[in-house]
């Protein structure tokens, strides 16, 4: 009775944690697929990061170029102000000159005036012959001659002369009107592309603001995701945990009830034993009465049926001696092939660890060639190895030197060639970040495009970010 409520316990027991077992089971499947569908969202989300954070660059990149522009057009003007401020200077003091060659010349033309007025005045009509007949022989008169055409000349030569001046300062009075007013027109003209420039400013900083504001709000859903995964995994690893634990209790309870049935056979195969041995003594004892009472026939039977006796007894030993010893050596074969069973799986299980870590010849050949171009410039969006290249871009051209054709994304190559472990990772994998991708090198290092301070350097912690996936191409 006592061996039937033992056994329904067990029974109860077992199946209760079997139930347990296929709850858990159920909820385990149900946390994976949740986990399975929030990592897709939270890869959705990096995705729109990425994206949102690549058009902020742009944005960036076109207010770059927007201030360099008008950082030029600034010293434009600025250059152009100076100038015009000489220039300003130069006209003030052409006409100064001006206004004093227009004295000397009103100041000669007043002179000659006067001069003539007089000669006329006192010769009338005949002054200059009368001037000419004053010499007393034809030397004289020849002289007087010469000395009227020389003042002749001289009034004219100096009365040209000036005009000439004038008409110099003038044409330079124009000239310097007109680079002043054509200045002025430049002047406006950067005037009203410094406001366009300005205006083009506002409005994509305006836009970088809202990227801003976007990728802030991404992130801030990404890491509810990240959380959310973090959490889902802690309460699988609960599940797993207590599933480990019911197992670990049920081979116990197993290995408890084998030992009872063991102990349970064992004891009855004892009290048979020695059933066996007590029916044998009793036989002996009746057999030797019989022996004293009976005569020489009987005497004759008797020693027959102990000879019977004997040889049955013979038999049952040996029958006995016999499982013995096939009950042992099937538990010692049985243990020697559990043996041979768990070095086999043992040595097949260490060279697959060994294959998965093999050395990767051509990824080497990939860290080496990609090691040449350290120091060069890092370029948002471009791909040259050696003008500049951004994180994916680096990567791209790389392999695209050993013929393997990838995206210029660094959100696209999380899902390239095939997914290893970082525990797994061998020279030539690319490392993913949120945003950014790195070839890894080897113990522990990576080389990457890294930013526009540092260019393509390489770095000798690969897990300085958090790592998303690694990708194996070769």
């Amino acid at each position: 009775m006592k061996k039937r409520i033992l056994c329904l316990t067990l029974g109860l027991v077992l199946t209760f944690s079997q139930v347990v077992s296929v709850a858990a089971s159920t909820r385990k499947e149900e946390l994976q697929q949740q986990k399975a569908a929030t990592e897709s969202q939270l890869a959705e989300q990096e995705a729109v990061i990425d994206s949102l954070e690549e058009q902020k660059n742009q944005i960036t990149s076109e207010i770059s170029n927007l201030d360099a522009q008008l950082v030029d057009v600034m010293v434009e003007i600025e250059v152009l102000e100076g100038e015009l401020e000489d220039k300003e200077t130069q006209i003030a003091q052409t006409q100064e000159e001006l206004a004093q060659a227009q004295e000397e010349r009103d100041r000669q033309y007043e002179a000659m005036k006067v001069r003539i007025r007089y000669l006329y005045e006192n010769g009338g009509g005949d002054a200059w012959a009368q001037l000419l007949l004053q010499g007393e022989d034809i030397g004289s008169i020849l002289n007087q001659a010469e000395y009227v055409q020389k003042l002749y000349e001289s009034d004219r030569n100096s009365l040209q002369e000036f005009a000439d001046t004038v008409q110099q300062v003038s044409d330079l009075a124009d000239q310097l009107d007109s680079e002043k007013a054509e200045m002025e027109e430049m002047q406006q003209a950067y005037a009203d592309q410094q406001a366009n420039l300005e205006t083009q400013l506002a409005e994509k900083k305006a836009t970088s603001s809202d990227y801003d504001a976007q990728i802030s709000q991404a992130q801030s859903q990404a890491s509810a995701y990240a959380a959310l995964i973090e959490q889902q995994n802690a309460e699988i690893q609960q599940i797993e945990e207590e599933e480990k634990r019911a197992a670990e209790e049920a081979a116990r309870k197993a290995a408890e009830e084998q030992a009872r049935k063991e102990a349970e056979q064992q004891a009855a195969a004892q009290r048979a034993a020695q059933q066996a041995a007590e029916e044998e003594e009793e036989t002996q004892q009746s057999s030797s009465s019989s022996s004293s009472k009976s005569n020489s026939n009987s005497g004759s039977s008797s020693t027959s049926s102990n000879s019977a006796n004997s040889s049955s007894n013979s038999s049952s030993s040996s029958s006995s001696n016999s499982s013995s010893n096939s009950s042992s050596s099937s538990s010692s074969n049985s243990s020697s092939n559990s043996g041979s069973s768990s070095s086999s799986s043992s040595s097949n299980s260490s060279g697959s660890s060994s294959g998965s870590a093999a050395y990767n010849p051509t990824g080497q050949s990939v860290v080496n060639y990609a090691c040449q171009f350290v120091g060069n410039p890092y370029v948002w969006g471009g791909t040259s190895l050696t003008n500049g290249a951004d994180c994916s871009g680096f990567i791209m051209s790389v392999y695209a030197h050993f013929g393997v054709s990838l995206p210029h994304s660094s959100a696209a190559m999380r899902s390239v060639g095939v997914g290893v472990s970082y525990s797994e990772a061998m020279p030539g994998d690319i490392i993913c970040y949120s945003g950014h991708v790195a070839i890894y090198m080897g113990g522990g290092a990576i080389v990457h495009a890294s930013n526009a301070k540092d260019g393509i350097k390489i770095s000798s912690n690969a897990a300085y970010r958090t790592i998303l996936a690694v990708r194996r191409v070769l």
